[in-house]
């Protein structure tokens, strides 16, 4: 993703919505404890809620969602917690998929595909592949994705064609290693939004969320739905973006 132009898509005309909105999907598990129901419950609860927000987000006229479905970090895990998660996976692509094609959902991966199942890595592929023609939405799914090693990946890529006289030293700036990022053709993210209270990024789209507002919605993630966006959404149209200037006044 870079803050370059992409191509508009089609959807609903609402001129207050951002055009891009991405989010760190956090609490399944406390969701589950609280209700003394196991994390993979949690987890199954944050997909139904994961449809409700793809389904609204068309409808408030977003055009791109990112989620921040597996992190890098998430290896850490429990072996059995990580097996829950890939099934989860597996079966969102094969029960969502043809709905979301049907939908005109274009669907994007970043992160580091190197060393997943090659059954995981043949549904990623086919889910980009079935899709890559729709224009109503496009939901950029992070899956085995960190910030840092993102932005560590762009810079071994232009240190390559650098030491393969490709490239002069002086030509790299931010517009450069923006280019060598994971999915340069998408736009920044206007508004980032966290469920359950954590106030954090969590290496997740650091380089992308300079200029992106930031909302943290005390619910947990499998509470969510779209009510909940539409009010952080209303929190975005209140605040002044400044984008290091100052913000034009309105003539009286």
């Amino acid at each position: 993703m870079s803050n370059a132009a992409a191509p508009a898509t089609e959807g609903p005309d609402r001129s207050d919505a951002p055009a891009h909105v991405a989010i760190i999907m956090d609490g399944n598990g406390r969701w589950a404890a609280a209700r003394g129901l196991p994390r993979a419950e949690g987890h199954r609860r944050g997909v139904e809620a994961l449809r409700r927000v793809v389904r609204a987000s068309h409808e408030l006229g977003i055009r791109y969602l990112t989620i921040f479905s597996f992190s890098s970090e998430n290896w850490s895990r429990p072996a059995s917690e990580i097996g829950d998660l890939f099934g989860l996976l597996k079966r969102f692509i094969r029960n969502d998929l043809a709905s979301l094609h049907r939908d005109g959902v274009k669907v994007r991966i970043i992160g580091e595909r190197d060393g997943l199942e090659g059954d995981i890595c043949a549904l990623l592929n086919e889910a980009e592949e079935l899709t890559r023609d729709n224009t109503r939405l496009t939901l950029v799914v992070a899956f085995n994705y960190g910030s840092r090693q993102e932005i560590a990946k762009a810079a071994q890529k232009l240190a390559r064609e650098v030491a393969d006289g490709r490239r002069d030293p002086a030509s790299i700036d931010a517009d450069a290693l923006g280019a060598h990022l994971d999915a340069p053709d998408i736009p920044d993210p206007d508004l980032i939004i966290r469920t359950s209270g954590e106030q954090r990024l969590s290496n997740f789209l650091m380089w992308q969320a300079a200029y992106s507002e930031l909302v943290f919605v005390p619910l947990h993630w499998p509470d969510f739905d779209k009510a909940a966006l539409e009010g952080a959404i209303a929190e975005f149209a209140r605040r002044e973006r400044r984008f290091g200037g100052l913000v034009a006044k309105t003539a009286s």
